[in-house]
């Protein structure tokens, strides 16, 4: 959708098509999420949002969400804001998981969109809203239907923009997407910065998964991270490799605006900085940028990297 006013100060909402919607819901949906997924269910409240992820029994994030409780005054259960072309496998998973549970798994992706919205506050009573648990500077997120965008940004006083400018504003805080800047079904939380954008919950009990992610944060073996660069001239392609002289450090995901998201080996990206050799993707030069959100040893800091 095109920006309807180019006040820089005015707040920006945009439709994000790539989103879909599973409701859960039921007497024992609070416990049947909470012993599967990532974030901590029993600590949410009417009105809030987790990030959190469904792993394999291996570690690795078959979907990630931002999952939020409706009011009960809304009817209640737990609402899935997750990339859409995950929703019928997702559905499918927790389905198997669901055995006697008293949960009713819903697929709402035809009748509810996610809108996201930044650079502001307001406040609409359409559709369910939460601030985005991930970074406060990403705002917003509503779950409506699509038909009532426009009224709901008319409420909030903001402009309606492409979903491009969605995504530059991602990049350029440095929070990676799936399927663009990670694979599902390859990559361990770590990787993707869950555990630094609270997606990631090390005091709840037992989800699948959690042996293996636990590891990791013990013995602090996530060598492997999603991380923000800066680059000058023309984006390099989604799935460049990142070179330091001959050899790949990383793979590039994606890109706005002279910001990127790349997923790096730390090590080998110290390595090649302590001995300066400068980093490529495609043959552009890119470098990697400290996110103020990083928790973990970056390469360049006088910290030895993870």
């Amino acid at each position: 959708m095109a920006s309807t006013d180019e006040t820089p100060d005015r707040m920006k909402v945009a439709f994000l098509p790539d989103r879909g919607v599973v409701k859960v819901a039921g007497d024992g949906a609070r416990n049947f999420l909470h012993g599967l997924v990532t974030a901590d269910m029993l600590k949410l409240a009417p009105g809030e949002a987790r990030f959190g992820a469904l792993l394999s029994p291996q570690g690795k994030i078959i979907a990630d969400f931002i999952v939020v409780e409706a009011p009960p005054a809304a009817g209640g259960g737990f609402f899935l804001d997750t990339p859409r072309a995950l929703v019928a496998m997702l559905v499918e998973k927790l389905n198997l998981y669901k055995l006697r549970a008293k949960v009713m798994i819903e697929d709402l992706s035809e009748t509810l969109g996610v809108l996201a919205a930044w650079d502001g506050g307001g406040a609409t009573k359409y559709g369910l809203s939460y601030a985005d648990p991930r970074l406060p500077t990403l705002g917003l997120r509503l779950m409506i239907p699509p038909h009532l965008v426009a009224t709901a940004a008319a409420e909030l006083g903001a402009s309606v923009v492409a979903v491009s400018d969605y995504d530059a504003h991602r990049i350029a805080l440095g929070v990676p997407q799936g399927g663009v800047d990670f694979s599902y079904g390859d990559a361990f939380p770590h990787e993707t910065d869950m555990d630094q954008l609270g997606g990631v919950d090390f005091t709840k009990g037992c989800y699948v998964g959690q042996e293996v992610v636990s590891r990791m944060e013990h013995r602090g073996t996530a060598r492997t991270r999603a991380v923000p660069i800066r680059y000058d001239g023309s984006a390099p392609a989604t799935g460049t490799a990142i070179m330091a002289g001959e050899r790949q450090v990383g793979t590039m995901g994606s890109a706005a605006g002279g910001r990127g998201v790349a997923l790096v080996r730390l090590d080998r990206v110290a390595e090649a900085l302590s001995q300066g050799d400068p980093l490529t993707a495609g043959g552009v030069p890119i470098q990697l940028v400290r996110p103020d959100w990083a928790r973990f040893a970056f390469p360049g800091d006088s910290k030895a990297a993870e």
